[in-house]
């Protein structure tokens, strides 16, 4: 019984993590592979500062990873399955959202599959 307690807990520190709006598109954009901060932060319309924040939260997370080319700092997914998590928890967001959004979540999820 406390191994259950344990890992609910982790589940819900990697959930807290990834509840953000930022953090979620994110790791959807590294789904591709990987990225350099400036790269991500001109697909994302995010300031630079700001995205390197997100991948601070994410690399002491263990979620992304980084790798040196030359002078430039390329992130990626260490499980890039998580991605595919993501556009899988859509389908909820298909079921509660008004018919508006629901469309657009499908056309997200279509878009990040």
């Amino acid at each position: 019984m406390p191994q259950r307690v344990h890992v609910a807990r982790e589940l819900a520190e990697l959930l807290k993590l990834l509840a953000h709006p930022d953090r979620i598109r994110l790791i959807e954009e590294l789904r591709l592979g990987e990225c350099d901060v400036n790269t991500l932060a001109r697909r994302l319309n995010l300031p630079p500062s700001r995205l390197s924040q997100h991948l601070g939260l994410l690399r002491a997370a263990r979620l992304v990873e980084e790798r040196r080319h030359g002078r430039q700092h390329m992130y990626y997914l260490v499980q890039p399955q998580i991605a595919r998590w993501i556009a899988d928890a859509l389908a909820f967001v298909e079921v509660r959202a008004p018919a508006a959004l629901a469309g657009e979540a499908r056309e997200v999820r279509e878009l990040w599959s």
